[in-house]
């Protein structure tokens, strides 16, 4: 769902009310548990150490516990500015030389990204260097508001409206993913709108915001740091000491409860689209939250339909019928719901309703049929060499750093890995055949035709948006 994932950026989940069950490992799994520590400093600030001598290098990565998630109406883009604002300098750190810093340590996998759940902050640097990566990031934890100037946040600001230019307003099928998204969860609701934020939000927004923003989401007791790599465990607690733990800290900020979203009729989207140039089709459905029954079986489904040339819907749409020129499907997992998409562009001459029906056809043969036990084995390899290989390198997103950090602020357990896994050796085949029967249903999707201008625009049913 690489549009629509696109207009929301990358989204996050919100704190979990109710963590899954731990299971037990599976025989021959033992070895995927991540071997850490984690405590807690006095300020609240939670610290996860895990050592991997490889290579003579180490991960820091921080993970604030605040996102678009917890905006408030009118406000929306704070937590993405911030992540700009993070890296302008801070008391002790001149104005834009905290990466600058970093690159001359020799740091790698060095960025910062936000979600609709959590604002992130990595960089991997030589072992002997972590102290400079320990202080760039708790100077900024603890003295941005030193440095914070108007001038500042408006450079800041016309980076990211021009950021939202690039990835929204002038990117093929851009404002029409946004608008699909916006149907799945209307306002008021958390998710509904882009992590980027608004045009009038952003030019809305004042030093005053920024600095309350801050002093209430991004304290000791909302962050999580997590240590990966080549170092000595004694000698590093007492660093995270005395430049973490001398930070004050308030209480935990609480989040927000939403209650769950729920479409009874078809919503459908007909969008002029003014820069793509081949029609597109997005079909995006509610489904179950990260790691909550469904989710793994939506993932499933997702790899058989439309993950690779092997897929349903490519052999279908691409190959034989050759009215796609790309096809795929994703359950894009997030803590509050996730969404299940597929999404096609159609080839020269191609219409909308064309792929709908075909699409359409491929989904009730999934209803009758179910899938194979050969696609269940091959999306379960699929996501077990995906998670493996993230674990190669300590730094970097999906790193073993990354994937450390998501755990535990998802279920409150960092070595989750063994037991993520096993989600998807439960799968069955007549789980797949009931979730497609119950959950894509046809009456609880959001529809969107984006027609270029010069095309005829598609015919639809259902209750239509646009």
């Amino acid at each position: 769902m690489k549009a629509l994932a696109a207009a929301a950026l990358l989204l996050g989940t919100p704190a979990l009310a109710q963590q899954p069950e731990a299971k037990p490992l599976e025989p021959g799994r033992e070895n995927l548990a991540i071997p850490y520590e984690k405590y807690t400093l006095p300020n609240g600030m939670e610290v996860i150490l895990s050592v991997d001598r490889k290579l003579p290098v180490v991960a820091v990565n921080i993970w604030y516990h605040v996102g678009a998630y917890d905006e408030q109406p009118g406000r929306t883009g704070f937590a993405h500015l911030f992540e700009h604002m993070m890296f302008q300098g801070s008391k002790h750190v001149p104005d834009d030389v905290h990466i600058g810093l970093l690159e001359q340590a020799g740091a790698s996998d060095l960025n910062g990204t936000t979600s609709f759940d959590r604002t992130n902050y990595y960089e991997t640097v030589p072992s002997n260097l972590l102290e400079t990566a320990l202080w760039l990031e708790s100077d900024r934890m603890g003295f941005l508001l030193d440095a914070l100037t108007q001038k500042k946040l408006e450079t800041q600001q016309e980076v990211v409206k021009n950021e939202r230019r690039q990835g929204v307003e002038t990117a093929p099928y851009g404002e029409a993913q946004e608008k699909a998204w916006q149907a799945l969860f209307p306002a008021p609701h958390p998710y509904s709108g882009n992590v980027i934020g608004s045009m009038k939000d952003l030019n809305a927004a004042t030093v005053d915001d920024v600095k309350a923003f801050f002093r209430t989401w991004y304290a000791p007791a909302n962050a999580t740091l997590a240590i990966v790599g080549d170092f000595d465990v004694a000698k590093t607690k007492a660093l995270v000491e005395k430049y973490f733990g001398t930070l004050p800290s308030g209480p935990k900020p609480q989040r927000p409860v939403v209650a769950p979203v729920k479409h009874t009729k078809e919503v459908v989207i007909r969008h002029d689209e003014k820069v793509a140039t081949l029609p597109l089709l997005s079909m995006a459905w509610l489904t179950a939250p990260y790691l909550k029954p469904g989710d793994a079986t939506a993932d499933i489904l997702a790899t058989a339909l439309g993950t690779g040339r092997a897929s349903r819907l490519y052999r279908r749409l691409v190959l034989d019928k050759q009215l796609a020129q790309s096809v795929e499907a994703v359950q894009q997992s997030q803590g509050a719901q996730s969404v299940f998409s597929i999404e096609a562009v159609a080839r020269p001459g191609v219409t909308t309703d064309a792929l709908q029906k075909e699409i359409d056809a491929v989904l009730d043969e999934v209803r009758k049929d179910g899938i194979t036990q050969e696609e269940i084995v091959r999306a379960r390899t699929r996501f077990d060499t995906r998670h493996l290989a993230g674990l190669q390198a300590v730094g970097g997103s999906g790193s073993k750093s990354d994937t450390l950090q998501s755990y535990n602020q998802f279920v409150g357990e960092p070595s989750y890995v063994a037991q993520d896994l096993a989600r998807y050796q439960e799968v069955t085949a007549a789980q797949v055949k009931q979730f497609a029967t119950d959950v894509l249903r046809p009456d609880a999707r959001v529809t969107l035709h984006a027609v270029p201008s010069k095309a005829a625009p598609s015919s639809g049913s259902g209750k239509e948006a646009r």
